[in-house]
């Protein structure tokens, strides 16, 4: 076989060994459970197997209704015996005694260690341990007594005090740092760091309306604050038009970067500017961003 199993499928000395070995564990496994029944032969049911079941269902029948006989004789007052009782004062005793058991009973009381009170007879149907039966009998059998307050009305004492209104403030934007800022009644400090980056750029407000050029202030806000502030007559902060590289003009809100490329390329080619009306001659500019960036440029 091993000559067969090498010609055909080139199995090695060591190969049919291991193949061998693997089929005398197989033949051993099967063979298992045959050896196992005979030396060790199922049990069979004898012949009272069912007599000794029904002997074992009467016993615990027995059982339960001895267990059942018990916890009814340990509540004698299960029937219960029904009378006037106020539930924020009755005891124990006294709840065992409407027909509750212990367990019930105490449930109620800690209820009541704990804080809870019974405002009005229709309270009890939240306790959980009283029965929708069991609260249909109590019911007409409750009277709470009229609870006062522990707290005398004179502990509460409530001053009025009439509100003041916040004199509005004036802040200059072009000299205010971001806590002064922050004093505009609309304005916090989000916005106010806003405004201080935005004035750094320009280099200097000339006009309370470039407030509307902030991210985020709309008109709405700007009308709720342009009373508030004020511009104080400072030097802007300008840039030479005719010897400023793209550097220079970069951090100008008003010109993109092919604008500032243009006017550079035409001063380069045609030659200084003489004054604003020269960058007119700038194509892509209009006369809307040459009156913006005005202030900040000189010739």
């Amino acid at each position: 076989m091993r000559i067969w199993l090498n010609k055909h499928f080139g199995f090695s000395k060591g190969e049919f060994n291991g193949l061998l070995f693997l089929i005398v564990i197989i033949i051993a496994l099967k063979a298992t459970p045959a050896v196992f029944e005979h030396f060790k032969p199922v049990e069979k049911d004898g012949p009272n197997l069912l007599a000794q079941i029904q002997k074992i269902e009467v016993t615990d029948q027995n059982n339960f209704h001895y267990t059942q006989g018990r916890i009814e004789e340990a509540n004698p007052g299960k029937a219960g015996k029904l009378f006037a009782f106020d539930p924020n004062k009755i005891d124990a005793e006294g709840w065992q005694t409407l027909g509750l058991s212990v367990k019930q009973a105490n449930s109620i009381v800690n209820y009541r260690n704990k804080g809870g009170k019974f405002y009005k007879a229709e309270d009890l149907q939240k306790m959980y341990t009283i029965s929708p039966e069991m609260y249909k009998k109590l019911l007409p059998y409750v009277h709470i007594e009229n609870q006062e307050s522990s707290y005398s009305k004179n502990d509460f004492k409530y001053e009025k005090k009439e509100f003041v209104k916040k004199a509005l403030v004036i802040v200059d934007i072009n000299l205010a740092d971001s806590a002064q800022l922050d004093e505009i009644k609309g304005i916090g400090g989000a916005f106010a760091n806003r405004i201080l980056k935005y004035r750094e750029r320009l280099g200097g407000f000339y006009k309370k309306e470039q407030l509307l050029e902030v991210y985020g202030l709309d008109s709405v806000k700007y009308e709720e604050i342009k009373n508030q502030v004020s511009l104080s007559p400072i030097k802007l902060k300008t840039v030479n038009i005719n010897n400023a590289v793209f550097n220079d003009l970069k951090s100008n809100p008003y010109l993109s970067y092919k604008q500032i490329n243009a006017i550079i390329q035409y001063r380069k080619q045609h030659g200084n500017y003489s004054g604003p009306n020269d960058l007119k001659k700038v194509v892509i500019l209009n006369q809307q961003t040459i009156d913006k960036i005005t202030p900040y440029i000189s010739f």
